[in-house]
């Protein structure tokens, strides 16, 4: 049985609301992100200390979200997490990618963690303006992506899962989203699956 690692309300709800979508059984625990990285029990299994972690059937870790989501599509395919076109795959990892590596990564983590970037105090507030407006760039980008469509593939895929978290994050920061963007959040929360991982890692949005 699959195993995740994740802490509630981090990126790791988006693989989390993958293995509910896929329908087989599989273990969620719980880490503690707030302990040094060092002392969490998370870097005995993945040596980044980092969410999501996959621990697999066969024991082997996977590491890093589209690893992981690309791999649960790829072994899923009854589930059509991706489409079949080589354009609709390369969109959806598209996507994918934009809201890990530039909304996540450059915006939505120097709001949030300045001092990540910077050791100056002095210079946290311009790294929070910064990334504030990397996010609402970001959104609007997105939002486009999903312009006319319910999802960004057309249908639900693995780009939504990525795309679903970082819309909770705009709520959860008060930033207000753009129209499609909050239209597919509210899609996303009325999936069965999304609501019971919510509920379960105790994330409102």
């Amino acid at each position: 049985m699959n195993k995740l690692l994740y802490a509630p309300g981090a990126c790791s709800i988006g693989i989390h609301v993958l293995l509910e979508e896929i329908g087989k059984p599989y273990h969620a625990e719980q880490v503690d992100l707030r302990a040094p990285a060092p002392e969490r029990a998370l870097t005995a299994v993945n040596a980044k200390s980092k969410v999501p972690t996959l621990v697999r059937d066969d024991g082997s870790i996977l590491t890093e979200f589209p690893a992981i989501a690309w791999w649960l599509a790829r072994t899923n395919p009854e589930k059509h997490l991706l489409p079949e076109d080589a354009d609709g795959q390369a969109r959806v990892l598209e996507a994918m990618d934009y809201a890990i590596s530039t909304v996540h990564m450059r915006s939505y983590t120097l709001m949030n963690r300045p001092a990540n970037f910077s050791p100056v105090e002095s210079a946290h507030e311009s790294i929070k303006a910064r990334g504030r407006e990397n996010f609402d760039k970001g959104l609007g980008i997105l939002n486009k992506a999903l312009e006319g469509k319910e999802y960004i593939a057309g249908k639900f895929s693995i780009a939504d899962a990525a795309v679903f978290y970082v819309e909770v994050w705009a709520a959860r920061a008060n930033v207000p989203l753009p129209p499609n963007c909050a239209a597919h959040l509210a899609r996303m929360k009325a999936r069965p699956a999304v609501a019971k991982v919510m509920q379960k890692e105790g994330v409102a949005a």
